[in-house]
Order: structure tokens, then sequence, then C-alpha cells
């Protein structure tokens, strides 16, 4: 369907995750296998979905996997509230991650709609 490398919402995903893994190098090492490891697969869902969806065969079909990347989106974020309140993370690199977050989540939406499935 689409080449999902030419999709600025999936470049901007991978650039979130990028983000995401030089944020959470700082946790605590006891949260390796806990927050560290969650927070960063759900980063890596987002533009991993987007690109799976591409790659499907129906409009329909890539719809639910931008979907399931605005899900993942909602997933973070409450990942990185959560790491803010423990205080693993500072409210300045909380708030840009949550700041790219958003302007995703608005380009998933545009994109869904022009689906029009």
């Amino acid at each position: 369907m689409n080449n999902y490398k030419t999709l600025i919402v999936w470049q901007k995903s991978v650039d979130l995750s990028i983000n995401v893994y030089i944020a959470t190098s700082t946790f605590p090492s006891e949260e390796k296998y806990g927050l560290t490891n969650q927070i960063r697969r759900v980063s890596t869902s987002i533009p991993a979905n987007i690109a799976e969806g591409a790659g499907r065969n129906s409009p329909k079909e890539f719809n639910q996997f931008l979907a399931i990347s605005n899900g993942s989106s909602n997933e973070l974020e409450t990942c990185l509230i959560i790491s803010e309140k423990l205080g693993f993370l500072n409210m300045e690199t909380k708030e840009k991650l949550s700041n790219q977050i958003v302007e995703i989540q608005k380009m998933i939406h545009k994109l869904k709609q022009s689906l029009k499935v």
C-alpha cells in the first residue's frame, strides 16, 4: 500500500523511539527488565505497527494498525508519567517526549481520516 519509510509519522515515531532509549538509559539498573523494558518495547511498537499496516493489502487493515500505534502511544505516555512520578525521569524530558507523542497522535489521526474506510 504505502512505502512506510516516506511517511513522516513513521519517521517521527522512529525519532521518538530513539529519544526514549536515550531517556531510559539513566533508569535504575533494577528496572532493566521492568519499566525500562516496557517503555522501550512500547516506543518501538509505534513505528513498527505503522510500517506493518502500510504493508497490508487494504486501507481497512492499515487503519487497524494505525489504531494499535495510537494505543501504544497512550501506553507510552502513561509509562512516562509513572517514570516521572518515581523520579526516574525529570519533568523537562517527560514533557519533551509527551509533546512528541501528541504530535504523532495528531498525525496518526489525520492519516486515519485520509484512508476513508
